[in-house]
């Protein structure tokens, strides 16, 4: 089993609005990714998992850069992965990529009643810095969360540790969920 965090490509994108129905309902369409993939200011990544010639997408995470912060758009693991890790490694190589960067600070807003991903974040060095009110279509809340240490050593170290702790792990719960998961069609590598 290989696990693999890397760019999103043209060819990835009937995945990729698929993974985004089943993640966040159709947040976007295959043109916005589209937009993402081409745009300088943009670092759009999937989570691969692969295994005997057959390949699935689980996990995408968007980041844009702007001035010297990383508002991170969007983070997302197919549910046959979720509560596993996924989301924390598909997190620290956004927070890594936005380093790469030059960035310094990382934002993002999560629902108020996310107490899964608010624990992850502030795992993460994620602290909460303001609240954007009824910002979902459901009018739930949202926490703006703030990062300011991209370009801490200590911090960028402690990422990569954390990288490196997590792929031995992810591999094995790859296999599990890959064998559990009906949906676990893959496509030719």
């Amino acid at each position: 089993m290989h696990i693999l965090c890397r760019s999103v490509t043209p060819s990835d994108l009937a995945d990729v609005v698929d993974l985004d129905h089943r993640c966040f309902g159709g947040l976007w369409n295959a043109d916005g990714y589209r937009r993402e993939i081409t745009s300088p200011n943009s670092d759009l990544l999937v989570l691969e998992i692969s295994a005997q010639e057959r390949s699935q997408i689980v996990g995408i995470g968007c980041l844009w850069a702007i001035l010297d912060e990383a508002h991170i758009t969007l983070l997302g693991i197919d549910a046959p992965y979720q509560r596993r890790g996924w989301g924390r490694w598909l997190l620290i190589h956004l927070l890594l990529a936005a380093g790469d960067r030059g960035l310094t600070h990382a934002t993002l807003e999560v629902r108020q009643s996310n107490q899964i991903a608010l624990a992850l974040y502030e795992s993460l060095g994620f602290r909460v810095a303001g609240e954007r009110r009824r910002y979902y279509a459901d009018d739930e809340s949202a926490l703006i969360l703030w990062c300011s240490h991209l370009q801490d050593p200590a911090f960028l170290t402690e990422l990569r540790t954390q990288q490196q702790q997590l792929t031995d792990p992810l591999r094995q719960t790859a296999n599990v969920a890959t064998a559990q998961s009906p949906s676990w069609a893959g496509r030719p590598s």
